[in-house]
């Protein structure tokens, strides 16, 4: 098969576009990690008057067509936009801050259920027992780790198979921006089914790959309790 022709053959281009796929990926799913689980625990465990409108919006967000979150990352980032100095736009750094925009809703929404899942009488008595609320906190984060991994999972699914907004903020740059679900995208459209078919398997086993090590991380907190 042309994928594991390419894979044998240790071709340099596809290796570098797979490098820079895992790094746009990881780093867009760990932002949108390191905000959306604290954004997800808030809204679960906070009451307020706009909590609903709140929680709402950022369920709205995970099905937030990514072409969309491109334009207005493009806006932000286009040379007379508010960012434009940052010179931001067409590189990977773009590329990551869409896809982190673009996971994030997910990773909330779903951290919000995980924690949300759990007793609400847990935290008051983890209170009562002298825990403060940061270590109560972390409790609580601890007892949904397998919703919390999932959220995780989908988000990473997300990121590295967004095309849309890849493209408009990356512009798929040859050893520059361009990623897997990009380069799948050109060569379908210079008429190269074959080489397009062996990238999207290349993909697959990329994408299943970390999702595999992910699914053995959830099990294995799974079964140390």
């Amino acid at each position: 098969m042309k994928a594991i022709e390419i894979l044998a053959n240790g071709d340099s281009d596809v290796f570098q576009v797979m490098v820079l796929t895992l790094t746009v990926s990881v780093i867009a799913t760990a932002i949108s990690v390191a905000l959306g689980v604290p954004l997800g625990l808030w809204l679960a465990l906070k009451d307020f008057s706009l909590k609903q409108a709140l929680t709402s919006l950022v369920n709205f967000g995970m099905g937030l067509p990514p072409v969309v979150v491109g334009l207005v990352v493009s806006l932000f980032l286009w040379r007379y936009g508010p960012l434009g100095k940052l010179e931001l736009m067409y590189t990977p750094t773009a590329m990551i801050l869409a896809q982190a925009i673009i996971a994030l809703p997910i990773v909330a929404s779903l951290s919000f259920a995980a924690i949300l899942s759990i007793d609400p009488k847990l935290r008051w008595q983890l209170l009562s027992m002298g825990a403060t609320t940061w270590q109560a906190n972390l409790l609580l984060i601890k007892e949904a780790r397998l919703g919390l991994i999932a959220a995780v999972i989908a988000g990473f699914g997300r990121v590295i198979s967004e095309v849309g907004a890849s493209m408009m903020v990356g512009g798929n740059i040859k050893g520059q921006t361009r990623v897997l679900t990009t380069a799948i995208v050109m060569e379908v459209g210079k008429g190269n089914y074959d080489v397009a078919i062996a990238i999207s398997l290349i993909l697959l086993i990329v994408a299943y790959s970390i999702i595999v090590l992910l699914t053995i991380l959830q099990h294995n907190k799974h079964s140390q309790f």
